[in-house]
């Protein structure tokens, strides 16, 4: 079991910047893939960014490219999301979740966090 937990999230301004963190326990943790996705009220859960176990290979939802950067650091089994540049359309519940490949599919991941709210308003 992988038990995973966010933090960071909250209100800002358009145009402002937030970094999520997501702190991993449990098995193993550091060797799985990672990925941040969100959901916005009456919307689907999206994919916004995945990272391979080794931080070496990262890829972003055309979205928030150039914006968002995701990076992690095994030694503290936590993975980052520094959002910058943060539009009224970022607001959502943002997860955290690990899973043996990273994938922007969210049935290829095997644990979630609980969820953090984003809200991006003036």
């Amino acid at each position: 079991q992988v038990q995973l937990v966010e933090s960071g999230g909250g209100l800002v301004q358009p145009g402002g910047s937030l970094r999520l963190s997501c702190a991993a326990s449990g098995r193993t943790s550091s060797s799985y893939a990672m990925g941040w996705f969100r959901q916005a009220p009456g919307k689907e859960r999206e994919f916004v960014a995945h990272i391979s176990w080794s931080g070496g290979i990262t890829y972003y939802a055309d979205s928030v490219k150039g914006r968002f950067t995701m990076f992690r650091d095994n030694a503290k089994n936590t993975v980052y999301l520094e959002m910058n540049g943060l539009k009224p359309e970022d607001t959502a519940v943002y997860y955290c979740t690990a899973g043996r490949a990273y994938s922007s599919n969210p049935r290829a991941y095997d644990y979630w966090g609980q969820g953090i709210q984003v809200t991006v308003s003036s």
